[in-house]
């Protein structure tokens, strides 16, 4: 895959905002493995930049680790600096999950109740009233009645 080309303040950017993160990838001294790679590509998907930590002491290895890296996961070279290298990839779109049967969440209502004592000022409580809840006309919260499912039996006799 060819790689994203960036300039170089786009570059100096994420180069700043890499330098508060810690690696989250070790490669050892097996070198890139397929393993190693499923997780550089996993933490690009998840995180978009990351930081990879390079064990071996070899610089030009380092430098074609580097390389061939971010040729093969079509992630942008953003900086090698000792041990370890930045890599940049735009994170895709995440799909919201739209749930059809969800009901409502809960709603704050504010209820005017008349005091106890006669010729107090009303309190004013704020209940908490879940998607599954109804406010009676007293002021107090019940569950919301659900239709009641007639058995076969009785359905079969109307």
């Amino acid at each position: 895959m060819a790689q994203i080309l960036l300039t170089p303040a786009q570059r100096k950017d994420h180069r700043a905002e890499a330098h508060h993160l810690d690696a989250v990838v070790m490669v050892g001294a097996d070198g890139v493995t397929e393993a190693v790679k499923k997780e550089i590509d996993a933490a690009l998907k998840a995180h978009g930049l990351i930081k990879v930590r390079v064990q071996s002491d070899d610089r030009a290895g380092r430098e074609a680790i580097f390389q061939s890296v971010s040729d093969e996961l079509n992630a942008a070279p953003i900086q090698h600096i000792g041990k370890l290298l930045v890599l940049w990839r735009p994170m895709p779109p995440k799909e919201k999950k739209v749930n059809e049967d969800r009901m409502p969440g809960p709603r704050d209502v504010k209820v005017l109740k008349n005091s106890s004592r006669y010729g107090q000022r009303p309190e004013v409580k704020t209940l908490r009233v879940l998607g599954n809840q109804r406010l009676t006309p007293g002021g107090s919260v019940k569950r919301a009645k659900k239709p009641r499912l007639q058995s076969l039996k009785k359905r079969s006799q109307d």
